[in-house]
C-alpha cells in the first residue's frame, strides 16, 4: 500500500485567499400579464421606447451625459498657460475647458 493516494498538505507558509461573492448587476424587470401584452396596439411603438428611454436615464444619470473624447491642436504655450491658470483655481484643466464651454453656450461670456 506504498502508493496509496495521500492527502494533500497545505502549505502553512501560504494565507488562504477569502472569497468574495461576484458582483453582479441587478436591473428591474417590468412584468406584464398576457392580458396586457394580448391588448396592447403594437402598431405604434413610440410610447414603449420612450418609456424604456425615459426608464434608462432615470436608472442611470450617466445616459443623458455620455462623454465624447475630442482632439484638438492646441499651441503648446497657450496650454501651458492654461493648464497653470486653472491649477491655481485649484481646477484640473479640462474640467475648466467644459465650464468655460458650457458658460460660452449659456451665453454669459
Amino acid at each position: 500500500m506504498r502508493n496509496a493516494a495521500k492527502k494533500p498538505t497545505k502549505n502553512p507558509k501560504k494565507k488562504a485567499k477569502p472569497t468574495q461573492p461576484a458582483k453582479s448587476i441587478t436591473r428591474p424587470v417590468q412584468l406584464a400579464s398576457k392580458a396586457q401584452l394580448i391588448a396592447q396596439d403594437l402598431d405604434d411603438v413610440t410610447p414603449i421606447v420612450q418609456f424604456l428611454e425615459d426608464f434608462r436615464n432615470m436608472m442611470d444619470p450617466r445616459a443623458r451625459h455620455k462623454s465624447k473624447p475630442i482632439s484638438i491642436k492646441i499651441p503648446e504655450p497657450m496650454l501651458a498657460a492654461f493648464k497653470y491658470k486653472a491649477s491655481q483655481e485649484k481646477t484640473p484643466y479640462q474640467t475648466m475647458i467644459k465650464t468655460l464651454m458650457a458658460e460660452w453656450l449659456a451665453g454669459s461670456r
